[in-house]
C-alpha cells in the first residue's frame, strides 16, 4: 500500500503535530492542484496561519516573501517560498516553488489532507494523506474533524483566530461545564452529545431560523460545537485516569484504545445525527437506518421505508441519502444499499473538501449525486461545481417530491 494511503502514517504525523508548537492542516482544494483557472500555482494558506511563517501579518499594498525548505514524506526536499500577495485586489498567502516534476500538486491529489509542521532554520515537514482510512485515522489520533481544517493547530488543537471566536469558545465552555457537572453517566451516547451541542449552539448564537434559511452553515456550526463538547467531556473523564497512572502497559493500551474507539464512533454518527435534525426542522419525512434488503441499512430513505417496500409507490419518488464524513474511496459503498434504486440516482452527503475530477466523473457514471455544505463548493473543480448540490438544495428536492407524492395519493 502507498505511504499516502497507510493508516500507520497517522501515528507518526499525529505525534509530530502534538509536539510541534504550531501546525497547519487543510484539504488540498482544486485551486491548489491546478483544477481551477487560478493563474497562481501553489498551496493556498488561510490568512490566520501567517504566524506559522512570519513575524507579523501581511499588509495590503505590499508583497512579502520568505524562503523555506520543505521535507516531503518520500524524502525529497523542495526549496520553496512562502508568499503574501497584498497588491491590487489580492490579499492571500501561498506556498510556491516546488520544482519541475513535483508530484503532490497534480489533480489526483485534490481532496488529500495536507499537514505542515515547522522545525527550525526555515525547515518544515509536510505530510499527505490521500485515502479515507488514513485521513480519518489521523483525525482520530489528534481528535480533529473536517470542519475544523484549513487552520492552525497548537499542540494538536485548533487555534482561536480572533477575539470573537475566543469569546464564543469561552461562552460555550461555560455551558459545557454546567452540562458535564449534571451528567449521571460516564459518557453520553453520540446522539445525546449531538443533541446537546445543538442546544448549546442555539443558546450562544440564537439563530434557529437558519435550520430552514441556511442549513448548510447551520450543520457546520453544529458539528463544530459537538466536537468542542465531546472534547470537553473527554478531558473531564480522561484526565483523572491519566493522572492516576497505569499499572501496566496493557492497561494503558486498553484505555487508549477505548478513547480512540469512542472518537471513531462519534465521528461516524455525527453527520448523520445533525442531518436528521435538519430534516426534522424542515418537516421532511424519512426513515433512518432502516433495512432495505438483507443486511443493507442506508442512512436515510425518503419518504419512508414503508414507501420503499411498497411496490405501489413509484420508485422514481424514492430517495436514498448516505452520510459519510469523507468520501474519497468510501463513496462506492453506497452503490448497493438499496436494490430498488440500483439504476437510479443515489445521494451522498459529505464533509469532504475537494475530490479529483476523475473521482467526480466516476461518481457521475455510477449515478451518485454529491451533496456538500455550500461553503465547501469552492474546494471542488470549477467545471463540476454546478453539478454538486448544497444541503439546502437537497432538502428542497425531497420536499418537492413529498408534495408530488401527496398529489398522487389525493
Amino acid at each position: 500500500m502507498n505511504w499516502a494511503e497507510s493508516s500507520a502514517l497517522a501515528d507518526v504525523v499525529a505525534s509530530v503535530v502534538k509536539q510541534a508548537p504550531l501546525a497547519y492542516v487543510k484539504f488540498l482544494s482544486a485551486n491548489d492542484t491546478g483544477l481551477t483557472s487560478s493563474h497562481q500555482a501553489g498551496i493556498y494558506i488561510a490568512k490566520e496561519a501567517w504566524r506559522l511563517f512570519l513575524d507579523r501579518a501581511g499588509q495590503k499594498g505590499s508583497n512579502i516573501e520568505r524562503d523555506i525548505n520543505i521535507i516531503w514524506p518520500d524524502g525529497r526536499i523542495t526549496n520553496s517560498r512562502f508568499k503574501y500577495y497584498g497588491q491590487g485586489s489580492r490579499n492571500e498567502y501561498r506556498i510556491t516553488c516546488f520544482g519541475q516534476g513535483f508530484p503532490f500538486l497534480k489533480p489526483e491529489w485534490t481532496g488529500a489532507l495536507f499537514v505542515l509542521t515547522p522545525q527550525e532554520n526555515n525547515i518544515f515537514n509536510a505530510f499527505l494523506f490521500n485515502s479515507d482510512d488514513s485521513i480519518n485515522s489521523f483525525f482520530e489520533k489528534v481528535n480533529l474533524i473536517p470542519t475544523q481544517t484549513n487552520r492552525l493547530l497548537s499542540f494538536g488543537q485548533p487555534v482561536a483566530t480572533d477575539e470573537t471566536e475566543a469569546n464564543r469558545k469561552d461562552a460555550l465552555n461555560t455551558l459545557f461545564l454546567h452540562y458535564i457537572q449534571g451528567l449521571t453517566v460516564d459518557f453520553p451516547s453520540s446522539e445525546e452529545i449531538s443533541y446537546q451541542a445543538r442546544v448549546c449552539e442555539e443558546l450562544i448564537f440564537d439563530h434557529s431560523e437558519n435550520v430552514v434559511h441556511n442549513p448548510d452553515q447551520k450543520i457546520i456550526n453544529w458539528i463544530n460545537t459537538e466536537y468542542d463538547l465531546f472534547k470537553a467531556i473527554e478531558k473531564v473523564r480522561s484526565l483523572p485516569v491519566i493522572n492516576k497512572g497505569f499499572k501496566s502497559v496493557d492497561s494503558f493500551v486498553e484505555f487508549a484504545n477505548s478513547i480512540l474507539n469512542r472518537r471513531k464512533s462519534r465521528a461516524g454518527k455525527s453527520l448523520e445525527h445533525h442531518l436528521a435534525a435538519l430534516f426534522d426542522a424542515n418537516q421532511v419525512h424519512y426513515t433512518a437506518q432502516a433495512q432495505t434488503e438483507g443486511k443493507k441499512r442506508p442512512d436515510f430513505i425518503f419518504p419512508s421505508i414503508d414507501a420503499y417496500h411498497s411496490q405501489n409507490f413509484p420508485t422514481s419518488n424514492l430517495v436514498l441519502l448516505a452520510a459519510k464524513t469523507t468520501c474519497k474511496d468510501r463513496w462506492r459503498q453506497i452503490l448497493n444499499e438499496a436494490d430498488r434504486l440500483k439504476e437510479h440516482t443515489k445521494f451522498l452527503c459529505t464533509l469532504q473538501q475537494g475530490i479529483s475530477l476523475s473521482q467526480l466523473h466516476e461518481m457521475e457514471a455510477e449515478k451518485v449525486q454529491l451533496v456538500v455544505p455550500q461553503p465547501y463548493l469552492t474546494s471542488y473543480p470549477k467545471e463540476h461545481r454546478n453539478k454538486i448540490w448544497s444541503i439546502k438544495q437537497f432538502i428542497n428536492h425531497v420536499k418537492n417530491l413529498e408534495q408530488h407524492n401527496i398529489h398522487l395519493t389525493s
